[in-house]
C-alpha cells in the first residue's frame, strides 16, 4: 500500500461508517438483464439496468441531478457513461417511485411518482412482447416472432451511432450546455431542398450555418439532384449522405466505438472511444474555427479567438444580460430617423469583422464611399460591410459575427454622430459561457417521496445531504492535499491529467520512447528542429519520434506542455498526426504518426526513370495546400508553419499529403531577433523575402513557400538548379500568357512526364505559384482562395481562374 495515500482511505471509510451509523444510507446493488419482458418494469431505486449482449450499452434511470432521472442509453464503458439517446429531454422524473413499465397494454410507459405518464411508445393495441438492447445501441421492442414496432433509433436525441440513419423526418437536438441532456439551440437536419445542413434556432434569429450559406450547394460539394434523403456512418467510420457530402474518421477501421454528436456548442463532431480509459477523442468535425458556428455570442455579439473561444460586444454595445452570451449585445445609444439623419449618425470601423444578417442590398463592384452613402441614406440600415473585393452590402438587421485577422472584409456600424467614432472605448473579451443552470439546481424543486405512515421524512433528507457534503468535503480536501504533496515526484498536474484523458494526446516516458525506437536506433530524416527515428509503441502502432532541439528547456515544463498541447489538438487529414510528447529532464520529444512514403523530396527530386506522376503531382498540391489552409484560417491557433518546403510535406502510401512540423515555430526559443529566427526556421530557396527585410512575419510567408514547392512540382527539380532566373521565367511566361500564347506552359513542365500532363491543372497551379510568390505580402494570395481555385480547376477555364485569382 502507498504509505501516502492511506491515510485518505482510511480516514473517508470511518466517515463512511460513522455517517452511516447515523443515517440509513441505502445503497441497492445494480441489477443487470438483457430483456424487458411484458409485465416487467425498471426502477431508479432498484437501480435496474437493461444492458446490450455485448456489454457495450446500457439502458436506464440516467441522474441528473440530487433527485432528477432521465431514461436514457448510454456507452457502458466511457467515462461519466456518456448518453447517446434520452426519452424525456425536457422532463426528468424523480428518484423515488418512478417507473418504466412495460405494460398489458403493450406500450413502454415512462411515469413519475405520482403517476403522470411522461413518455411512451406508440405501441398500443400491437402484439409486442420484449424489449430488448441490441449491441449497436438501438433499443427495440418485438413482437413474438421478431417484428421490430419500436426503436429508439427512430427518434435520436444529440446523437447518432453506427448504422443509425438520419431521414427526412429525423433532426438531431443539441443540448442547451456541456453536461446536460435538455434540448438546445442547434440541429442538424435535412432541409427542403434535400441538403444536409445546420441551423442555430436561438431565441431571437434563426440562420443556417453549415454549408456556408452565402454559397450554393454546387459550390459546397453538394447536390440538390437526389429524390431521397438518407445519411448514415458506417462501422468503420465512414460518413454517406445522399447530397454528395461525406467525410472519413481519422482513425478509419473496423473495432472502434464511435459516435457523430451534434454538440451544445454548434459543432457537428465524430468522437471515438478509447476502451483502455473511457476517453473520447474527436477523429472529425464540421468546423475546426469555431467561430463560423452561428449564434455563440448572440445578436450583436462578436467571436473572438484571442487566443481561446471568447465573446466581445461592439463599441458602445454592451451585453444584454451579464452572465449569457446568448442573449447578445444591445445598444447603450438610441438612433433616430429624421430628415436630419445623414448629419446625426456616422460610422464605427470594426476591421477584419462581418457580423451576419439580413443583407436588403449588395453591389458587387462598388467604391467605399458610395457603399457609405447608401446606408447613411437609408434610415433602415444598420451597418454596411465592405472589403477589398470591392462588394458592399448593406445589413438591415444585425444577428451575430465574428473577427478573424484573416477575414478580408470590414464591418461598419451606424452609432450618433454625438459618439466618437475615432477613439472608442476598448472592447472588452469575455470567455464564452453557456447559461446552462447545473442540474442540481434546476432540479431540486422536484418533490421528495420518502414516506413513512404517510408523512414525507425531510429530517433525514437534510441529514443525509448534510452528512453526503461533508464526506465529500473532507476526501476532496485530502485527495488535493496528497495530489499537492506528490507533484514533485510526478510531472502532471490534475488539469493535466483531466487534458490527457479527454484528447488522444498523451504525455511518454523517455524510456518508452527509448524502447520503442531501439534506443533511437533508425533515423528516418533530419531537419532543422531535429532528428526523426522510426519507433513501434507497445499497442503496435508504427510512430515517427522527433527528438527536438533548441526549445524551452530546464524549468519551463508547464510551457512546453501548454505550447505542444496545442500542437496535439491539431487534426487534420493533410496534417500529420501528432499522438503525444515526452517533456522529462533535458529530453523533449514529439510523437506522430509514421507516413509509409517518406517526405516529397525524396519522390520528387529522384533522377530514376520513374517520376512521379502529373496525377500523383497535383494531388499532392491540392492536399498540401488544405493543410494549410486549415492551419491559417481554420485552426484554433491559426498557425503560422514558417517553413514549407518538400522535406516538411510527406506522402502516405495513397499520396495524400500530410504536412510535417507545423506548430513547432511556438517551440522554438523566445526572444530571438528576426535575423536569428530566420536562421533557425527559414530554408534557402523556401523563404519569403519578409525574413530577410525584417518585415512582420504573417500567413503569407507560408503562402510564398507554398508557390516555390509549386514550381518545384511542375518542374520536378529544385529551384536552386533551374539553369534560368525564376523571376525572369515568370515575367515571360506572364507576357506570353497576355499574348495569348500558352505554349510556355510545355517549357515549365517537367520534362521527364513525356507530356503526360493534364495542361489545364498544370498552367492553373503555375498561374497560382507566380501570385504566391509575388516580392509583397499584400499581392499573394490566402491559401482558402488557392484551395478554392484549384478544386475549381475542372470547372472553369483558365482565363476566369486567372481574373479571379489576380482580383485578390
Amino acid at each position: 500500500m502507498n504509505c501516502s495515500t492511506s491515510p485518505i482511505i482510511s480516514l473517508h471509510l470511518l466517515l463512511l461508517i460513522f455517517f452511516s451509523s447515523s443515517f440509513p444510507i441505502v445503497s441497492p446493488s445494480t441489477t443487470l438483464i438483457t430483456t424487458l419482458n411484458r409485465g416487467s418494469s425498471l426502477s431508479p431505486e432498484n437501480n435496474d439496468i437493461l444492458t446490450s449482449p455485448d456489454g457495450s450499452f446500457s439502458c436506464g434511470f440516467y441522474q441528473l441531478g440530487d433527485n432528477a432521472f432521465s431514461f436514457s442509453i448510454w456507452f457502458t464503458h466511457s467515462a461519466n457513461k456518456t448518453v447517446v439517446w434520452t426519452a424525456n429531454r425536457e422532463r426528468p422524473v424523480n428518484g423515488q417511485g418512478s417507473r418504466i413499465q412495460f405494460g398489458g397494454d403493450r406500450s413502454m410507459v415512462l411515469t413519475d411518482v405520482d403517476g403522470t405518464v411522461v413518455w411512451a411508445t406508440n405501441t398500443t393495441s400491437t402484439d409486442a412482447s420484449k424489449a430488448e438492447l441490441l449491441n449497436s445501441g438501438n433499443l427495440i421492442i418485438t413482437n413474438s416472432s421478431g417484428s421490430v414496432l419500436w426503436q429508439s433509433f427512430d427518434s435520436p436525441t444529440d446523437t447518432i451511432l453506427p448504422s443509425q440513419p438520419i431521414t427526412k423526418d429525423i433532426r438531431l437536438m443539441s443540448t442547451i450546455g456541456d453536461g446536460s441532456l435538455s434540448t438546445g439551440y442547434y440541429s442538424l437536419y435535412f432541409d427542403n431542398d434535400n441538403v444536409l445542413r445546420l441551423i442555430y434556432n436561438g431565441p431571437e434569429t434563426s440562420s443556417i450555418y453549415w454549408p456556408d450559406p452565402q454559397v450554393n450547394a454546387g459550390v459546397s460539394g453538394r447536390t440538390t439532384f437526389n429524390s431521397t434523403r438518407f445519411a448514415v456512418l458506417d462501422d468503420v467510420g465512414r460518413f454517406m449522405s445522399s447530397d454528395a457530402f461525406g467525410f472519413n474518421a481519422s482513425d478509419l477501421g473496423l473495432g472502434i466505438r464511435r459516435r457523430l454528436t451534434m454538440d451544445y456548442d454548434g459543432n457537428l463532431r465524430l468522437y471515438s472511444l478509447s476502451e483502455s480509459d473511457g476517453s473520447w477523442s474527436v477523429t472529425w468535425m464540421a468546423f475546426s474555427y469555431m467561430c463560423k458556428v452561428h449564434g455563440l455570442c448572440g445578436r450583436n455579439g462578436i467571436c473572438i479567438y484571442a487566443p481561446g473561444l471568447q465573446c466581445s460586444c461592439p463599441p458602445y454595445y454592451e451585453m444584454t444580460n451579464k452572465s449569457d452570451w446568448t442573449k447578445g449585445c444591445k445598444p447603450t445609444f438610441n438612433l433616430t430617423c429624421d430628415p436630419s439623419h445623414q448629419k446625426t449618425t456616422t460610422f464605427i470601423e470594426l476591421p477584419h469583422s462581418d457580423l451576419w444578417g439580413y443583407d436588403y442590398t449588395s453591389n458587387m463592384n462598388s467604391s467605399f464611399e458610395s457603399c457609405k452613402n447608401t446606408c447613411l441614406s437609408d434610415c433602415t440600415c444598420q451597418a454596411f460591410r465592405y472589403g477589398l473585393d470591392r462588394k458592399c452590402f448593406a445589413k438591415s438587421a444585425l444577428f451575430n459575427g465574428y473577427s478573424s485577422p484573416e477575414f478580408w472584409g470590414d464591418i461598419y456600424l451606424k452609432i450618433p454622430a454625438t459618439l466618437d467614432a475615432s477613439n472608442p472605448p476598448p472592447r472588452k473579451l469575455s470567455n464564452l459561457t453557456c447559461n446552462t443552470s447545473e442540474s442540481k439546481d434546476l432540479l431540486i424543486s422536484l418533490t421528495l417521496y420518502v414516506k413513512t405512515n404517510g408523512k414525507t421524512q425531510w429530517d433525514y433528507y437534510y441529514g443525509f445531504l448534510s452528512a453526503f457534503g461533508v464526506i465529500e468535503f473532507l476526501f476532496i480536501t485530502f485527495g488535493w492535499w496528497s495530489l499537492h504533496q506528490r507533484r514533485e515526484s510526478s510531472p502532471i498536474t490534475v488539469d493535466e491529467g483531466y487534458r490527457i484523458i479527454t484528447s488522444q494526446f498523451r504525455r511518454f516516458t523517455y524510456g518508452e520512447l527509448k524502447k520503442a525506437t531501439r534506443n533511437f536506433n533508425e533515423e528516418l530524416g533530419r531537419g532543422g528542429s531535429g532528428a526523426v527515428y522510426k519507433g513501434i509503441l507497445s499497442d503496435k502502432r508504427i510512430v515517427g519520434v522527433k527528438r527536438l532541439e533548441d526549445v524551452i528547456q530546464g524549468d519551463e515544463d508547464d510551457e512546453f506542455w501548454s505550447e505542444v498541447s496545442t500542437i496535439g489538438r491539431i487534426n487534420h487529414m493533410n496534417l500529420v498526426r501528432m499522438y503525444g510528447f515526452c517533456s522529462e529532464r533535458k529530453h523533449r520529444l514529439l510523437v506522430c504518426e509514421y507516413v509509409e512514403y517518406g517526405s516529397l523530396d525524396g519522390l520528387l527530386f529522384d533522377d530514376d526513370d520513374d517520376p512521379l506522376r502529373w496525377k500523383e503531382r497535383f494531388k499532392i498540391a491540392v492536399g498540401t495546400a488544405k493543410g494549410l489552409a486549415y492551419l491559417h484560417h481554420e485552426c484554433l491557433e491559426w498557425v503560422v508553419h514558417c517553413d514549407i518546403k518538400p522535406e516538411n510535406i510527406l506522402i502516405d502510401r495513397n499520396y495524400e499529403a500530410k504536412i510535417a512540423d507545423f506548430g513547432l515555430m511556438k517551440l522554438s526559443q523566445r526572444g530571438a531577433p528576426t535575423t536569428e529566427l530566420s536562421r533557425i526556421r527559414g530554408t534557402k530557396g523556401y523563404m519569403a523575402p519578409e525574413w530577410v527585410l525584417n518585415l512582420p512575419i504573417t500567413a503569407k510567408v507560408d503562402v510564398y513557400s507554398f508557390g516555390v514547392v509549386l514550381l518545384e512540382m511542375l518542374r520536378g527539380r529544385r529551384v536552386l538548379e533551374w539553369e534560368v532566373d525564376v523571376k525572369s521565367l515568370i515575367r515571360v511566361a506572364k507576357e506570353r500568357l497576355a499574348n495569348g500564347d500558352d505554349s510556355w506552359i510545355e517549357d515549365l513542365v517537367d520534362a521527364r512526364l513525356n507530356g503526360d500532363v493534364d495542361v489545364k491543372q498544370a498552367e492553373t497551379m503555375a498561374l497560382i505559384a507566380f501570385l504566391c510568390v509575388e516580392e509583397e505580402a499584400g499581392k499573394r494570395p490566402t491559401m482558402d482562395k488557392v484551395v478554392e481555385t484549384l478544386m475549381a480547376v475542372d470547372e472553369v477555364d483558365c482565363d476566369s481562374v486567372t481574373v479571379d485569382l489576380y482580383e485578390h
